[in-house]
């Protein structure tokens, strides 16, 4: 009863295992805990999961036949996830995509478009600066080495061949790591043949052997198989025979049937080492040129440039015959394509080329190409000529037939034949100008007017119809021809372009035609100019035409511009200046005439025309220009001094006196009193020259070169006390005068004061600081005084003062020793790239380093930059003496008495000097390359 009781009270599940996942008391608020004892064994995969409540499964996806489609599933991991974005992938991605998405991506879209563009100019443009400034700051290394690229272009053959070759800058364990494993040595023939004389120890036998019993001969009365023969190889013999085998293959190659040597012999294996083998990679190339090739020519077998491209594969890999089969069945496809044939022909032998050309012209008989590469196969004349006949009669309108037709005939034959062809080709202004050249005048003039009418458009004919006139002296048809071709192409609607129409007249100049090209510059030179750009143009215009040699286009030029502006004095000098340099002294004479009539006061004209007729010899015509120019100008300086001059150089002493007594009274200037008491030194009248110049001195106590003269005189009557104080009174007078101070300080050296010499430059750099010329003298004080050490500190302040002056250059690299004068050189010229007195430090240079020819180059450059420097005239002419011919000494005189120089720290002392003073420029060049040293 009371177990019935007890059963009955029974809860179902005491006894039994808990569900998965039960936590007693969970819905009293308890907490479920795992401890050791509880984990158990790890589960199985088939076991039931702990999740009391697991998720329901997922319902999946089907098309419309049923089938379950694969979806993706979203990466929620964390490192896909964003503080701000969220997860990588979208939300949303298995929701429905509807219309209103797709309008919403739309409007998003076009919002982000209009965004974009309008900040993309501003974008392109920072990413740009970035993009600069990075390369400003990171350039590439081709950007680094631009300037010594282009330098590269300046270096000459002999440089190039001077650079050393690069060494192997790496030890000897290096270079031997590679080489090592790659070294074969040779094995001696006595170690061949001792390898093949051995005999080895066998540890078994043979079948053989074991069969007839060890070394028994298998048949009877011979010796055992192996033991007949010698062991001993001749490895000579072999070698011997080898070569005598490749001297007769040789032999053979080197006797072809027609007799010319195909093969060197002794060259042979150089040539074989010269020939650049075929790697892998070409041939593959190849093999794919030709399959693309052959792809085009199949695919599209018309295209004439395939066939010959295939053709040209061929040739190029070295399959002639192939080449031709390709291009003989393209010329079979491609029937009228002139291209075609004309390969065809260019790979055949002259013969068959011959063939192939007959049929193209079948083909294609329009084809002037074709026709042409037909005369190129005749060898004979007659037989060129008889082609061209048969092309002309298929193709008569071809110009470039007619001429090759022209050009194999006599003149006779070919006006025939230009009449012709001016019949066929009517528009062929070559034809028309040919045929007027081998006409007379008459019918060359109808050839021309009917030129014209067919072709009104052409200039080439005006100019040539005017051409044809002045050759026949017709001078006065000549300007109206080409006024009329002006008018005429301007009426056709033709540019007339000043530029073409100026190329023409100087074309006209070099062919002889001088009038004609004068009346095309008079014509067209006006056209096409603004009033205010005319002058300067026009002056461009005739420097061009001078720079091209044409200098009657340029004289044309000038006259024409003096006839717009005949008060321009500028214009008038630049004229009378390239008379000077290009014409002669009658055209000369002839502008200056005609300028001082326009330009009364313009005194440098009267000058030049007075010294003009001077150096003629023509001394009363000089004097009458001069006194019309005291006419025109009566208180000029310039013309009473160069009146002065004028009568003084021809020995009219008393004359000069006069004249500079009057000038004196009406232009009383400095210079008239420094020329009339220099007339009385030079004439040894001391006295009145010391009166003139203390008078003068009075007067003008600011001219520092009366008180150089004083000085000088004092100098020359040996009073030094007297020189000395002289030149003090003027420093105080002129502290700013160079000259003076250089000339006390010479003063102080020649009485031996050396001190005050110094004392004195030092001085005078405190008055006037960075000058070169005082720097100069200070170093050559030291240098002179054997102190070298002394000058070489001098002149590297000079140099931090004046890091730019090109006498302290010059003489700086002379100062160094003879192998760092080069460097010192470059870097000269580095610094005084034009500077006179450096070219002629590096030419002599050069002369000192007996390179007589980069010497002769450098001097010439040194007087063309500054013809006024005396001394470099001089050590040209003294190099020339020494190392020229006597054309080219006479070359660098005649050129010198040209420039007529002035300046010069060597040239001025031998000038200046009293006993020189009536001596030219030709005499004063000798004196002073007389007084200077030879370059060792």
């Amino acid at each position: 009863m009371s177990s019935h009781l007890v059963n009955r009270d029974r809860k179902a599940f005491i006894g039994q295992l808990a569900p998965p996942g039960y936590v007693p008391g969970l819905g009293r608020g308890a907490t479920g805990f795992t401890t050791r004892s509880d984990i158990g064994p790890a589960r199985e995969a088939g076991d039931i999961s702990d999740e009391r409540h697991a998720r329901p499964g997922k319902k999946p996806k089907t098309d419309e036949q049923g089938e379950e489609i694969a979806e993706e599933e979203e990466d929620l991991n964390e490192s896909n996830y964003d503080e701000f974005a969220g997860y990588g992938g979208s939300l949303f991605a298995s929701a429905p995509y509807e219309a209103d998405d797709m309008e919403a991506d739309e409007i998003y879209d076009t919002i982000d478009t209009r965004m974009d563009t309008r900040r993309k100019e501003r974008r392109e443009k920072k990413f740009q600066e970035e993009i600069e400034k990075f390369r400003k700051e990171r350039p590439k290394i081709q950007q680094q080495f631009s300037d010594l690229k282009r330098g590269l272009s300046a270096v000459s053959d002999d440089e190039w061949n001077a650079i050393p070759d690069v060494g192997d800058a790496r030890n000897k364990k290096q270079r031997n790591a590679r080489m090592r494993p790659d070294r074969i040595t040779p094995i001696p023939d006595s170690l061949l043949q001792r390898a093949v004389t051995q005999q080895g120890t066998h540890a078994a036998l043979d079948p053989m052997q074991q069969k007839y019993g060890g070394l028994n001969t298998p048949f009877p009365g011979t010796m055992t198989p192996g033991f007949s023969t010698s062991t001993r190889i001749d490895l000579n013999q072999i070698g011997e025979a080898r070569n005598s085998m490749l001297g007769i293959k040789l032999d053979q190659v080197s006797d072809s049937v027609s007799g010319q040597t195909v093969v060197d012999p002794k060259g042979y294996l150089t040539d074989l080492n010269s020939i650049t083998p075929q790697t892998s990679g070409d041939i593959n190339d190849v093999k794919k040129a030709r399959l693309l090739l052959k792809s085009v020519i199949t695919t599209n077998p018309k295209h004439s440039p395939g066939w010959i491209a295939a053709a040209r594969l061929e040739e190029v890999t070295g399959h002639m015959q192939s080449a031709r089969n390709i291009i003989t069945k393209g010329c079979e496809v491609c029937p009228k394509s002139e291209d075609v044939w004309l390969e065809a022909a260019r790979l055949q032998t002259a013969d068959h080329a011959k063939a192939i050309v007959a049929q193209a012209i079948s083909h294609v008989p329009q084809s002037v190409k074709v026709w042409l590469k037909a005369v190129d196969l005749e060898a004979e004349a007659s037989a060129k000529r008889r082609v061209l006949r048969k092309a002309l009669e298929t193709v008569p309108t071809s110009v470039r037939l007619w001429k090759e037709a022209v050009e194999l005939e006599e003149p006779a034959d070919a006006r025939i034949l230009l009449t012709r062809a001016v019949e066929c080709c009517p528009l062929s202004v070559e034809l028309w100008l040919a045929l007027a050249k081998l006409e007379d005048y008459e019918n060359a003039r109808k050839v021309l007017n009917k030129a014209r009418e067919n072709i009104p458009t052409d200039r080439n004919i005006w100019i040539t119809a005017a051409k044809l006139e002045e050759a026949h002296e017709n001078y006065h048809m000549v300007p109206k021809i080409i006024e009329r071709a002006v008018s005429s192409l301007q009426t056709n609607m033709v540019e007339i372009n000043r530029e073409h129409w100026i190329t023409n007249a100087e074309e006209c100049e070099k062919s002889g035609a001088v009038h004609t090209c004068q009346a095309i510059i008079r014509t067209v030179i006006g056209l096409g100019l603004e009033d205010e750009d005319r002058l300067e143009q026009w002056v461009e215009d005739a420097d061009s035409c001078t720079a091209h040699g044409a200098y009657e286009s340029a004289r044309a030029i000038y006259a024409h511009a003096l006839t717009i502006f005949p008060t321009k004095k500028n214009l008038w000098l630049t004229a009378a200046y390239f008379e000077k340099d290009r014409g002669t002294r009658e055209s000369l004479e002839a502008v200056l005439q005609k300028a001082v009539a326009h330009c009364p006061k313009a005194e440098p004209l009267w000058l030049m025309g007075a010294k003009s007729k001077w150096l003629a010899g023509d001394v009363p015509a000089a004097r009458s220009i001069l006194a019309l120019a005291f006419q025109a100008n009566p208180n000029s300086e310039e013309i009473w001094l160069a009146a002065v001059k004028l009568e003084s150089e021809n020995g009219e002493y008393e004359r000069a006196r006069r004249l500079l007594e009057k000038a004196r009274a009406s232009a009383g200037t400095a210079r008239v009193m420094m020329k009339s008491a220099r007339l009385e030194w030079v004439l040894n009248n001391i006295d009145d020259a010391i009166k003139l110049l203390d008078e003068g001195i009075e007067k003008y106590p600011d001219f520092p070169k009366m008180w150089m003269m004083r000085g000088q005189i004092e100098e020359q009557k040996q009073n030094t006390e007297a020189a000395r104080e002289l030149y003090n009174k003027a420093l105080k007078k002129n502290p700013t005068s160079i000259s003076l101070w250089l000339l006390l300080s010479r003063l102080e050296e020649k009485a031996g004061q050396v001190t005050k010499a110094r004392a004195v430059l030092e001085k005078a750099r405190l008055k006037n600081p960075q000058c070169p010329d005082l720097w100069l003298e200070a170093v050559v004080v030291e240098v002179r005084g054997g102190k070298k050490n002394i000058g070489l500190a001098l002149m590297a302040k000079a140099m931090q003062e004046c890091p730019a002056s090109g006498i302290l250059w010059a003489e700086a690299i002379f100062l160094e020793p003879r192998p760092q004068r080069r460097t010192k050189s470059v870097d000269a010229l580095k610094k005084c790239e034009h500077d006179p007195h450096v070219l002629l430090a590096v030419a002599k240079l050069f002369w000192s380093e007996r390179k007589i020819n980069k010497a002769r180059e450098w001097f010439q450059r040194a007087v063309k930059i500054d013809p006024d420097l005396g001394d470099a005239w001089a050590f040209y002419y003294k190099f020339e003496l020494e190392h020229g011919t006597e054309a080219q000494q006479e070359a660098v005189l005649k050129n010198c008495v040209s420039a007529e120089p002035h300046h010069g720290a060597l040239w001025c002392p031998v000038s200046k000097d009293i006993e020189n003073w009536q001596k030219h420029t030709e005499e004063l060049l000798i004196l002073v390359a007389k007084s200077l040293p030879v370059m060792t």
